[in-house]
């Protein structure tokens, strides 16, 4: 595998239609909106999606979904254990070499070495942290978001012997009409070079950002409800390049659309002088 060329940001337009995008669990699964109304993705929920695609490329990915577990294991510890090479070292407890168990973390699994993780098991006496190069923001909407909610019932009865069905048992769904979220990255060539996150890892990234929400469909976000319509890719030649993420985001230039109800009804320039051109997807 190749070094990484240079720092990467990147941008995300993704658009919901009638889903619930993210459901905040202590708010009844209501989808997320901050104080102002602006609707919320939060960046753990980014990274899952982005691991569940890795999955799906091919990658060995350590921190996966109990229904999407393709290597037998039940538990994070169990696929730490099953790990063979870190397993010897971990089981020399004190005498462990740290550094060496994170190197053979970021070797084996993609997603250690794109954002990190602890190690960390009731039990072992060893206990370490890798940090990550790729770095999320949580998503926020272009425009404030409305929330739709639905009441629903159960028609059936969940065990035999009842005489009537229970359809009084009554529930709520929470969906967003139409918004469009952006979201932001990057990826920091120095935590690359410790980790062992490469530019073939970085094409692998790129590959899922793109597709990040093919098979995720759900009940909350029915097959075509979320799609990624428009994509910036920074590649940047230096470690530290002169124009900052930061600088970066907020070059972009976004006329407010009040009420939209599609991605093209907004009109979205980036534009920053000595700052290198991005590769810009458009999927709509």
């Amino acid at each position: 595998m190749s070094n990484l060329k240079g720092k990467i940001d990147f941008t995300l337009f993704i658009s919901v239609s009638n889903s619930n995008p993210n459901g905040d669990p202590l708010n009844g699964n209501r989808p997320r909106i901050n104080l102002d109304g602006y609707g919320e993705i939060s960046d753990v929920c980014i990274k899952r999606k982005i691991r569940n695609r890795f999955q799906d490329l091919g990658a060995r990915v350590f921190v996966q979904s109990d229904d999407r577990a393709d290597d037998g294991f039940q538990s994070l510890k169990e696929r730490a254990e099953g790990c063979k090479e870190l397993n010897e070292e971990i089981s020399k407890k004190k005498k462990a070499d740290r550094d060496l168990c994170a190197e053979i973390a970021c070797k084996e699994w993609i997603d250690v070495r794109s954002f990190g993780q602890v190690f960390a098991f009731k039990g072992d006496a060893v206990s370490l942290g890798v940090r990550g190069p790729v770095s999320i923001h949580q998503a926020v909407s272009l425009s404030p978001v409305d929330v739709i909610s639905m009441q629903i019932t159960k028609s059936v009865n969940s065990e035999a012997g009842k005489e009537s069905k229970a359809s009084d048992t009554m529930g709520t769904k929470h969906r967003i009409g139409f918004g469009v979220y952006k979201v932001m990255g990057s990826v920091n060539v120095q935590l690359a070079e410790k980790t062992g996150f490469s530019q073939e890892d970085a094409e692998l990234l790129k590959e899922a950002l793109k597709t990040l929400f093919e098979n995720d469909a759900s009940s909350a976000r029915p097959e075509g409800s979320m799609e990624v319509c428009r994509m910036y890719w920074w590649q940047h030649e230096e470690k530290v390049p002169a124009a900052s993420s930061g600088k970066i985001q907020r070059s972009f230039q976004i006329e407010n659309v009040d009420r939209p109800a599609k991605f093209e009804e907004y009109n979205i320039i980036w534009n920053l002088e000595g700052c290198v051109e991005p590769e810009v997807f458009d999927f709509v």
